[in-house]
């Protein structure tokens, strides 16, 4: 599938013919969503004493349980991801890379953005600490900011695996789909069978692998081959068959919940999800035509992971500098506090596009070794791809605090120079023209994949 050739630094992107659009307004709607629910989700108050007091507005509601059925898109998210991985993937190949080359470059994809935000949040805690700020404050809002970063180690996992399920999709997609199945189902047994939660841990490997592997069909043109009476058909099965589970069964009908560790219903939704994408598809393909929307999806796009990391710790910032100068905050949950969601989800946005003036260049895709020298050897993408993976995937279990941020500010930026490295190959460099030409594609190449990775949100 062919890509945009442009940098974050474009006015108006290019779009080749074959693009599909589509996925990338897909993705962006993902990510501006979170931050929707995010900024519902965090009330900030003074109660009568004077102390400061952080609820949750949104999941108090009556409603939220059910309106996680449309509001969770996370699996909608590793659909489009594993487009994304596809079409990387296919590029790749294309380029002559292996599995280890592509592997150091999605890794890059999520360790250089991550570790700025460690970095900046090991020294707000640091010196929060230092001042002597409510302790218990201090780890409500700790705890807040690293809600997201449980993706950055989901979608890692997930990135490690795109060469191997790559080629059992190519060989067995069915089988591989049932097997991953079978698998999270077999985990959720054993996890509520047992009532040791940790053991659904596995299913960060089936249930969101599962979805990937709906992106990579996704990619093949699966779902545009279905007959729309079927893919219809297909979606409301799937959003029928959250009820028993949700009921009879032993799942949360609340898919917030069910997120973390990852379970069945997150399959099945994924599939139901992925089915009414593909139903909207020409909807949404006459709205991407116009220049209108791809200037507003390529705006918000090329900064995706840059939006989806720092929006949190934006929102707790403007709650904090709001209290520090004594302005009102309006109380949670009320008619005035709703409707001060719109601007603050706004300035949000903004003041995350603002910080991706600084850090976008870490969203780039990593830049092509010359002709002659192999990326970084397996042993070193397998020691970064631990150091990258693993501080997210502790804050996911343990919250956020100053210890684990700390481990991330050195581990992330430690993760990233491993994978700068480079070793001399076997490969002889090429000469005259034949080397120019190499080099030109490899650009090229490079160029046309800029875009066909995740936001943020993936």
């Amino acid at each position: 599938m062919s890509t945009t050739a442009t940098t974050p630094s474009s006015a108006t992107p290019v779009v080749p013919p074959g693009r599909d659009l589509v996925v990338d307004l897909a993705r962006v709607f993902c990510v501006l969503l979170v931050v929707a629910i995010h900024v519902m989700m965090v009330g900030i108050a003074v109660d009568d004493s004077g102390a400061v007091v952080a609820t949750q507005p949104l999941q108090e509601q009556s409603w939220f349980a059910l309106s996680t059925w449309a509001g969770q898109i996370m699996p909608l998210f590793f659909v489009v991801g594993g487009f994304a991985s596809a079409t990387a993937w296919a590029g790749a190949r294309r380029r002559g890379d292996d599995a280890g080359d592509f592997v150091r470059g999605r890794l890059l994809r999520l360790a250089r953005p991550a570790s700025a935000v460690f970095v900046v949040l090991a020294l707000a805690l640091a010196v929060a600490t230092a001042v002597g700020v409510d302790p218990a404050v201090l780890d409500v809002a700790a705890t807040g900011v690293g809600t997201p970063f449980w993706f950055l180690a989901a979608y890692g996992i997930t990135q490690l695996c795109v060469p191997a399920m790559a080629r059992l999709h190519a060989r067995r997609p069915w089988s591989t789909l049932l097997v991953l199945a079978v698998g999270s189902v077999a985990v959720d047994a054993v996890r509520f069978g047992t009532g040791v939660t940790s053991v659904g841990l596995v299913n960060l490997a089936f249930v969101w692998l599962f979805v990937q592997q709906l992106g990579f069909a996704y990619a093949d043109g699966l779902f545009t081959r279905t007959p729309r009476l079927v893919l219809g058909v297909v979606a409301a099965l799937g959003y029928a068959a959250l009820v028993p589970l949700t009921t009879a069964g032993p799942w949360s009908d609340d898919m917030l919940r069910n997120l973390n560790p990852p379970t069945v219903p997150l399959m099945v939704l994924g599939v139901a999800q992925v089915c009414v994408l593909s139903l909207v598809h020409p909807l949404l393909s006459r709205l991407m035509s116009t220049a209108a929307a791809r200037a507003v999806v390529f705006a918000v796009g090329s900064r995706g992971m840059t939006v989806y990391l720092w929006h949190l710790p934006l929102l707790i910032a403007v709650c904090g500098v709001v209290l520090a100068l004594g302005g009102p905050l309006p109380e949670p949950a009320t008619a005035s506090w709703w409707w001060t969601r719109i601007p603050v989800w706004a300035l949000v946005i903004g003041l995350a596009c603002l910080v991706s003036l600084a850090t976008g260049r870490l969203e780039r895709p990593p830049r092509a070794l010359p002709t002659g020298r192999r990326r970084a050897s397996w042993w070193s993408v397998g020691a970064a791809a631990v150091l990258a993976i693993a501080p997210p995937f502790d804050v996911m279990q343990q919250g956020l605090d100053l210890r684990n941020a700390i481990a991330g500010a050195v581990c992330l930026p430690l993760a990233v120079w491993l994978l700068g490295r480079s070793r001399p190959g076997s490969q002889a460099p090429s000469s005259g023209l034949a080397s120019t030409r190499a080099a030109s594609g490899r650009a090229a190449s490079d160029r046309a994949v800029s875009l066909s990775d995740e936001a943020t949100t993936g």
